[in-house]
């Protein structure tokens, strides 16, 4: 028996005269070890690494530790899987002897903050730097039971290798004027594109003041806030009420509750709306999940809910939509791009060596 590996309740309760709660402890414990040791983590779109990682930062300053202790019962298994690189690419990482169905040992996980909102199942977990996986290194940020990411972060890097990478693409295809991100999480999005475009101003909706906070205090969002003062502005409501004078020139969401996309984005009604909301030639890019989003309710299929989503868009934008497939397979996980098809030659010329192959891998919606 291993002491270190208990919690100090645990330990205080083992060390108790009571057999029978010692039993139960034992029991609790082999139970959570053995459910945690293919330990695996799902994402609202997978990981991939299409592009090679040229930009990198100063590690970000770890939180307190706080609300880390063990569930009565080992939580519901969460899957992490890791697309391969595209076909044709070149420059790729150095590969890691991990494949995308492996899960994180354990040992490699901490979970440095779990609480329930009204709103989300927050949980924060750190992954260790030696860890022999895609996500070594990093924070992550799980908002439902299932165990979907919504954000991620890395101490010495600042791409991601997720869709938020995709995301950061958008500003050079943009007139002028503000961005709006819907559904803000921890700020992944925001930090990507401030550290990359020094003129973009981002203003940032999020529904739970817990997971702005979750950011600031683990993701380096505080951090940010402070550097970028008069860049970065941060609303707590419902995003679908996002409004600013003149309009947005860009829009992103990334909208998920209980796992799933919203409701309200199967409908043609909300992407009227969001339209509205852009100035001249402005666009949207949309999160708009798949196969690999596992939701709360079985009913709300991740692959289905991405289709009836892409549909309610192409009623309002036409022939005006585009989709960006990632991962191994085409409805694993995608992205939604309104507006014209811009030249990729040109949009590559403004866009980092990391995130240039992107341009090319948008293709028309047919319905």
């Amino acid at each position: 028996m291993h002491f270190s590996r208990f919690s100090p309740y645990e330990m205080h309760m083992l060390l108790a005269p009571e057999p029978k709660m010692h039993q139960l402890l034992l029991e609790r414990r082999e139970m959570w070890n053995k459910a945690l040791s293919q330990c695996s983590i799902s994402y609202q779109t997978r990981p991939f690494i299409p592009c090679p990682i040229q930009i990198t930062r100063h590690p970000l300053k770890p939180g307190l530790l706080t609300h880390h202790f063990f569930p009565a019962m080992p939580p519901k298994p969460i899957h992490l899987r890791l697309p391969p690189p595209k076909s044709g690419q070149t420059d790729q990482p150095k590969p890691q002897t991990k494949t995308q169905d492996d899960g994180i040992p354990i040992e490699d996980v901490k979970i440095i903050a779990k609480f329930k909102t009204r709103h989300n199942y927050i949980r924060v977990l750190e992954v260790s730097r030696r860890a022999d996986h895609p996500f070594a290194g990093s924070r992550l940020l799980l908002l439902d039971s299932p165990g979907n990411i919504h954000s991620i972060s890395f101490l010495f890097q600042l791409l991601t290798n997720t869709y938020f990478d995709v995301f950061a693409t958008l500003p050079p295809v943009l007139p002028p004027g503000p961005v709006g991100i819907l559904g803000f999480g921890a700020g992944s999005t925001a930090r990507l594109m401030l550290e990359l475009y020094p003129e973009l101003i981002i203003h940032g909706w999020e529904l739970d003041p817990s997971v702005v906070a979750v950011g600031r205090e683990y993701f380096g969002l505080g951090k940010l806030e402070k550097q970028y003062a008069d860049r970065l502005y941060i609303y707590i409501g419902n995003a679908l009420k996002a409004s600013i004078k003149n309009g947005f020139s860009g829009i992103l969401v990334d909208l998920f509750s209980k796992g799933s996309l919203i409701p309200e984005l199967q409908d043609p009604n909300t992407w009227q709306r969001l339209r509205k909301g852009l100035r001249k030639g402005g666009r949207i890019m949309v999160n708009v999940g798949g196969s690999c989003v596992e939701a709360e309710d079985s009913r709300r299929d991740g692959k289905a809910v991405m289709e009836e989503t892409l549909k309610a868009m192409h009623r309002v934008f036409g022939d005006k939509l585009f989709v960006l497939n990632l991962g191994n397979r085409k409805d694993d996980s995608s992205l939604a791009l309104t507006g014209e098809l811009p030249d990729p030659d040109e949009w590559k010329k403004a866009l980092p060596r990391s995130l240039k192959c992107y341009a090319d891998m948008w293709t028309p919606f047919h319905g």
